[in-house]
C-alpha cells in the first residue's frame, strides 16, 4: 500500500483514504466534500487525526495511511499502515458494544463510554499494512 500523497481522497466505492505517516512535518486538508459530508484531514509522522462534519472520526499515534476507510450503522473498517505500532481510537456511537477484529482475527470485544470513543492497539511494524474491522456486537 502506498501513503495517500493527496493527504484525502474519496474513493469510487464511497470509502475515503487518508494520512501520510511519512511526512516529517504537518499537513492538512480542510473542508473535503465527499458524498455529502465534510471532512477535515491533519497528519504527519507523530499524528494523523481525521473529523468529519465537525466531529471526531478517527485519530492515530504515531501516524498512519489509511485507505479504504467505510463507515457503516455498525462500525467501520479500513486497512492502515505505519511504520511502528499505532495506538488508534474512533469515534463511533455513545455507550456501545463493539466486535474488534484486527488482521482478520477477532481481538475481543469493547464498549464505548459517554464520548462513543474506542480505542485499541495495532502492530504496524513489522505488519506493513493491517485491516481493522469494528463492528457494533
Amino acid at each position: 500500500m502506498a501513503v495517500v500523497k493527496e493527504l484525502l481522497r474519496g474513493e469510487a466505492d464511497g470509502a475515503i483514504s487518508f494520512g501520510n505517516h511519512t511526512l516529517r512535518q504537518k499537513a492538512k486538508v480542510e473542508d473535503f466534500q465527499h458524498e455529502g459530508d465534510l471532512y477535515k484531514v491533519k497528519t504527519y509522522c507523530e499524528m494523523t487525526k481525521l473529523e468529519k462534519n465537525g466531529m471526531f472520526l478517527y485519530e492515530s499515534v504515531p501516524g498512519t495511511s489509511v485507505v479504504d476507510f467505510r463507515e457503516t450503522e455498525d462500525g467501520v473498517e479500513f486497512v492502515a499502515e505505519g511504520k511502528e505500532d499505532a495506538q488508534i481510537t474512533i469515534g463511533l456511537n455513545d455507550d456501545t458494544e463493539y466486535e474488534v477484529f484486527v488482521g482478520g482475527e477477532r481481538i475481543g470485544t469493547m464498549n464505548t463510554g459517554l464520548g462513543g470513543k474506542l480505542s485499541l492497539s495495532v502492530e504496524l511494524e513489522n505488519a506493513g499494512e493491517v485491516s481493522v474491522k469494528v463492528v457494533r456486537g
